[in-house]
């Protein structure tokens, strides 16, 4: 039967009533309370609300878009047609006078039927069990031989939690960043292979972003996009490597947008990588970034020396080398932080020795390291030092160069022209200068105000250190 124009607004007054029964009261009272009915278009059979702010339709986005459509569907039938979510702001200057405005996200196409596409909460227990897949996932790469150190000991400790909890909402989406070599790869590869052996049903994939964008391609261009975008919204836990290289792909992102929102509402897990921060993402869409950022920031920094140290003895021991330990410590000073140059030293180690017949020595290492290492000789620049305080403080270079006074920006911005002054040769006309043209009398106070600190603030002293060492500084 044809819904009557007169009909319509009783009808939605059913679905708040569904609304009711079926979300929390404060859910209730702080997002569906707030949706206005506008109309049903009889002619066009589309149904509009009024939602008061963005904030209300980002949460029915990502959270509660499975309750709206089941209440819809129960209420108006299956219409088949698109509807829109139109944001309501109050007009400037126009007290009482409302600007119906349309969001560019807001027109949702689908079928409202949600036996048809997307299975509800309420019917969760009829569905079909789908087949097993290959998660990709490197078997090797596991908590066990992950190596714990102060450079990755929060990235372990949830990457643990959200491996042994996959149905929480908590850390979700997981971003973890850093540095090439860090132990990224490895890490998600744990949180993947502990997840599957913990909950063998779970659909457990991981993929590198070119490989999703390779896929993308070739879905799009054999006009199965829809099966492609069908098979990853199946996923439980899907683990994506190196993000950044999406930074200009603007159909994958939008693409990877929806898969992401229908995981995301519907409490799947997401586990992110790249080699910087959200923020850092140029050229990434703005509505995709803020949805990396609105779980857990994970970073992981470059190993340090004792870390390095460490994870070369497990090498070995599982490897079941013998290597002295005046080459060991060789070895983890000169691979530059980078897990991957150990492996990479200690693996060419063991061919030349089996090739050679020889002892593993100082010489032996020696010879092999200047092969599989670049040593890092450059000098020190005012850019290396800006870029490691920004990411201690977690802001940008740019903004760290503007003009802003905030304490948060000049903290350290005074403490990268400290460290600048401290342990490079450039004058302080030329650092002042590299930072934000500033002129030397404020490179000297911020100098004079970064040691009246040190010597009165334990804490912070600390964080200088800590930024020392990362830069491989030699006080």
């Amino acid at each position: 039967m044809a819904i009557q124009l007169k009909d319509s607004k009783a009808l939605w007054t059913s679905c708040q009533q569904y609304f009711k029964q079926n979300v929390e009261a404060d859910v209730y009272d702080r997002i569906f309370a707030n949706i206005e009915f506008g109309k049903y278009v009889v002619a066009e059979r589309k149904l509009v609300l009024k939602l008061p702010s963005e904030y209300i339709y980002e949460q029915l986005e990502n959270n509660y878009l499975n309750v709206l459509r089941v209440a819809i569907y129960n209420t108006f039938g299956k219409i088949n047609v698109d509807w829109d979510i139109v944001v309501v702001k109050e007009q400037d200057g126009a007290k009482g006078k409302n600007l119906v405005v349309a969001s560019p996200e807001a027109s949702v196409p689908f079928d409202l039927n949600p036996h048809d596409n997307e299975i509800p909460a309420t019917h969760l227990s009829q569905q079909q069990t789908l087949p097993q897949i290959d998660p990709q996932l490197s078997p090797q790469q596991t908590f066990r031989t992950f190596v714990e150190g102060d450079s990755n000991k929060l990235s372990r400790s949830v990457g643990m939690n959200v491996a042994e909890h996959p149905n929480s909402t908590q850390f979700n989406p997981m971003f973890i960043f850093g540095p090439s070599g860090c132990g990224k790869t490895h890490l998600v590869n744990a949180i993947g292979n502990r997840c599957h052996e913990l909950y063998a049903q779970k659909r457990v994939l991981y993929v590198s972003a070119r490989t999703f964008q390779a896929q993308y391609v070739t879905a799009m261009q054999q006009g199965k996009i829809n099966d492609f975008i069908a098979f990853y919204q199946t996923i439980d836990m899907l683990i994506v490597d190196d993000v950044q290289e999406w930074m200009k792909a603007t159909s994958t992102q939008d693409t990877f947008f929806h898969i992401f929102n229908h995981l995301h509402r519907n409490n799947r897990r997401i586990i992110l990588v790249s080699d910087r921060a959200p923020v850092e993402l140029e050229g990434m869409n703005k509505r995709l970034v803020t949805r990396f950022a609105c779980g857990i920031m994970a970073e992981m920094e470059k190993p340090n020396y004792q870390l390095c140290f460490d994870i070369l003895k497990r090498k070995i021991a599982r490897d079941g080398l013998n290597i002295p330990e005046d080459v060991l410590q060789f070895i983890a000073q000169t691979a530059n932080g980078s897990i991957r140059e150990l492996e990479g030293v200690v693996n060419s180690l063991l061919v030349y020795s089996i090739t050679y017949n020889c002892n593993i020595d100082m010489k032996l290492v020696e010879r092999v390291v200047k092969r599989a290492v670049k040593i890092d000789d450059m000098p020190l620049t005012v850019d290396d030092i800006l870029d490691r305080v920004c990411r201690t403080y977690e802001v940008t270079p740019n903004a760290v160069k503007g003009r802003s006074r905030k304490k948060e920006l000049v903290v350290p911005r005074q403490l990268t022209m400290y460290l600048a002054n401290k342990y490079t040769n450039i004058p302080v006309t030329r650092i002042g200068k590299l930072i934000g043209s500033r002129d030397h009398s404020t490179v000297i106070h911020s100098i004079s105000k970064i040691e009246e600190t040190l010597t009165n603030d334990k804490s912070f002293a600390m964080t200088v250190k800590k930024i020392v060492d990362a830069l491989k500084i030699k006080s």
